[in-house]
């Protein structure tokens, strides 16, 4: 169902949209909530688009890259994203780094803040059921049906008509970074190459945008990344190496 075809509209809800480069799913089961907060979801994801897309040269990120603006000039919105990308750097020892190379990228983090945002969009809407997948980095609330799990699938890096694994829980965040989609296309800032450790990361937790960043720098550390994700306090994490020889973290929910 479209979320636009009508504003009386109630839950459940399941609408797809096409915006930051990827597929946004928005389902939602609470019945209290209408299509309006749905809209209003859609509205701001292609909000964040046009103000963090490096893709597009209007953008707020783009204008900063290339020095047409100062940091002062930009939304309240790009500094908060900023300010956590730089402590995420540091507590990443630099493998998570939206300046790398020179250019400035916080895609790494945007894509899980956007759907946390969204989320408290669809909250203050009175919505305890919703589940939002970005490409999939996916924001679970709440139960879909009373005595059930949301389910959510890793899938096999090499091969992504099968899953690897499951994960099951209610408010709960799971980010996956690998190269399946888009290749080889983390680099591990210390070599400067490609980082080819893992074939997939995926970190479960209570805080998307976080999980995401992590999942990201993750793949960037390589084998290392076993020792650093399992001093993560709150969130648990599951790897397939190229060879498909999967890890995990002790508490990972599956």
């Amino acid at each position: 169902m479209s979320a636009t075809t009508s504003g009386s509209v109630r839950g459940p809800i399941r609408h797809v949209e096409y915006v930051m480069g990827t597929a946004v799913t928005i389902d939602v089961r609470d019945p209290r909530v209408g299509a309006g907060a749905v809209d209003a979801v859609v509205s701001w994801l292609h909000t964040v688009d046009a103000t963090f897309s490096t893709y597009r040269p209007d953008s707020a990120i783009s204008r900063l890259d290339r020095g047409e603006v100062g940091l002062a000039d930009c939304p309240d919105t790009v500094r908060s994203v900023l300010a956590r990308c730089e402590e995420l750097r540091v507590e990443t020892v630099g493998y998570f780094d939206p300046r790398y190379a020179g250019r400035l990228d916080p895609s790494g983090l945007v894509k899980g803040w956007s759907i946390e945002q969204a989320d408290q969009i669809l909250q203050a809407a009175g919505s305890r059921a919703h589940c939002l997948n970005a490409g999939g980095d996916v924001l679970a609330r709440g139960r879909p049906a009373p005595g059930r799990w949301w389910r959510v699938g890793i899938a096999d890096p090499r091969d992504r008509s099968r899953l690897a694994t499951v994960v099951e829980g209610a408010d709960i965040a799971v980010a996956t970074s690998g190269t399946a989609e888009r290749g080889a296309h983390v680099v591990d800032p210390r070599t400067g190459e490609p980082a080819t450790g893992w074939a997939s990361v995926t970190v479960v937790g209570p805080d998307l945008p976080t999980a995401d960043a992590y999942a990201t720098a993750a793949l960037a550390m390589g084998d290392q990344a076993r020792e650093w994700l399992a001093g993560r306090t709150g969130f648990e994490a599951y790897a397939i190496a190229p060879d498909g020889a999967t890890w995990a973290t002790p508490g990972f929910p599956r």
